[in-house]
């Protein structure tokens, strides 16, 4: 059977509050034998954890997301710099700069301290990190190349930025996150970038809850959509499904130095 990678989501959601457990057994059975749940501020860390220890096939990643970055101190990123520490997280993670949410100039300010201190804590524990960018395509690039993520790796997560800039990550080493966006009428330019990109630099994720694919835009995402993902890269590349599939097992593993 094919295995399937979800290299980003967030089960720890409330949106999966009423049926979990019912949702995460279906998905050995439909292929999806990993998946990177994702922290997003120090509660979502926490509950990211306690849900890699609770399923076998489930990893963590833990991280503060920009626009949570009012929740970092000397205090709370000392607390963070332990939970990186614990089994199963392979990340540091999601991490970066958000100017849609945010417009003040001295909260974004923070977010770039804090997204340059979070990628000097994945350089220490040697671990990856997985960038959230959003209407900050200069900044991040800027940061990136500063800071130099060649020597510490990662996926850019939601990639929604031009080829040019995607070319430049590559370079660095860092891997492409696409999914459901990229079935979307609307995503011209994301589409130009997975037919330009080697299929080696890319690497499957849902967002879930967020984000589904069409058909099913709109509604609760899940990993039992990424099918819908693999067919729109696959027809892109002009490959298999089956390549798509093996390719991007392979990459996440690389992604996230896990052992396939």
């Amino acid at each position: 059977m094919d295995k399937i990678f979800d290299t980003h989501a967030h089960y720890d959601d409330e949106a999966f509050d009423s049926d979990r457990e019912e949702l995460l057994s279906r998905f050995q059975k439909a292929g999806i034998a990993k998946v990177v749940n994702i922290g997003a501020d120090l509660r979502s860390t926490e509950s990211s954890i306690e849900l890699a220890q609770q399923y076998p096939f489930i990893y963590a990643a833990a991280g503060v997301h920009p626009s949570d970055a009012g929740q970092l101190s000397e205090e709370t990123f000392a607390w963070l710099a332990e939970q990186a520490k614990r089994p199963k997280v392979v990340a540091i993670g999601e991490i970066g700069l958000d100017y849609y949410w945010e417009k003040d100039p001295e909260k974004r300010e923070n977010q770039r301290y804090w997204f340059r201190r979070q990628i000097g804590l994945a350089r220490e524990m040697g671990l990856p990190i997985v960038i959230h960018s959003r209407e900050a395509a200069q900044d991040t690039m800027d940061i990136a190349k500063d800071e130099k993520l060649s020597e510490v790796g990662g996926i850019v997560h939601c990639y929604a930025y031009s080829v040019e800039h995607a070319r430049e990550y590559i370079k660095m080493g860092l891997f492409l996150g696409i999914g459901g966006v990229v079935t979307y009428k609307n995503s011209r330019v994301l589409k130009e970038v997975v037919q330009a990109v080697p299929l080696d630099s890319i690497v499957l994720e849902t967002d879930s809850p967020y984000l589904s694919p069409v058909p099913n835009r709109g509604k609760r995402n899940s990993s039992l959509n990424l099918s819908y993902v693999i067919d729109q890269i696959a027809a892109l590349k002009n490959v298999s499904r089956e390549e798509v599939i093996q390719k991007t097992w392979e990459n996440a593993h690389r992604a996230y130095r896990m052992e396939g």
